[in-house]
């Protein structure tokens, strides 16, 4: 309706400001009519076509908007996982010759020859992995040893028993075994191994008794 009333007021005015309209008198005043109504149409259309561009461009614009926002949350979260501390170490127990540990008073496992030790977990010294964050880790260990004595060892977390190897005197003449494990550690846990009770491990640089770790993610 308002469209209507916008054209009529349109052929209004031309009729009064065209010039020389009055002279017109070879022209057919219903023809002009038809010329000015179809200049309007079209101009009507054009409007209908600049409308239709505009609302594909605020949808692009829309759609735009959400990608990038979904781009900044992938870069976000990526940002995340890199900040996120890197935690790992291997290491096998004996770091030249060869070695046999056991049977002890002091049972607990150093492991001297070092693969490798992200984030300064592991401290050869003494054989201890400290956590330095709390989350998820595993832990992986191998035992070799003969048959004169029991051979294996436990992963001590704070102290306490978790999981072990273990195989005691045979007749066959050497023994290997190993065992894993995930464990929810806060900051400042420890986790060493310990031989059992009269037991013995061997190792040289072939990396037979191992341990290693590493941070699956944090908490």
């Amino acid at each position: 309706m308002e469209f209507r009333a916008l054209r009529l007021l349109t052929l209004l005015g031309l009729l009064f400001v065209e010039p020389g309209f009055g002279q017109r008198g070879d022209m057919d005043v219903g023809e002009w009519l038809r010329e000015k109504a179809e200049l309007l149409n079209a101009f009507g259309d054009k409007l209908k076509d600049v409308r239709a561009l505009e609302a594909r461009l605020n949808a692009t614009v829309d759609q735009l908007t959400g990608q990038k926002a979904e781009v900044d949350r992938l870069r976000e979260e990526n940002e995340g996982s890199t900040r996120a501390p890197r935690v790992a170490f291997s290491a096998s127990l004996a770091d030249f010759g060869e070695i046999y540990k056991g049977p002890c008073t002091d049972k607990t496992l150093i492991y001297k020859r070092v693969f490798s030790n992200t984030g300064d977990g592991y401290d050869q010294s003494t054989g201890v992995f400290t956590a330095p964050v709390c989350g998820l880790y595993f832990f992986s260990f191998s035992t070799y040893g003969y048959n004169t004595h029991v051979t294996g060892a436990i992963l001590m977390k704070n102290g306490a028993r978790q999981v072990s190897t273990y195989d005691g005197l045979a007749a066959d003449g050497s023994d290997g075994a190993g065992n894993a494990v995930a464990l929810q550690l806060v900051a400042g846990d420890a986790v060493h191994m310990e031989l059992w009770d009269g037991g013995r491990v061997f190792d040289n640089l072939n990396g037979h008794t191992t341990f290693s770790g590493f941070l699956v993610f944090p908490a």
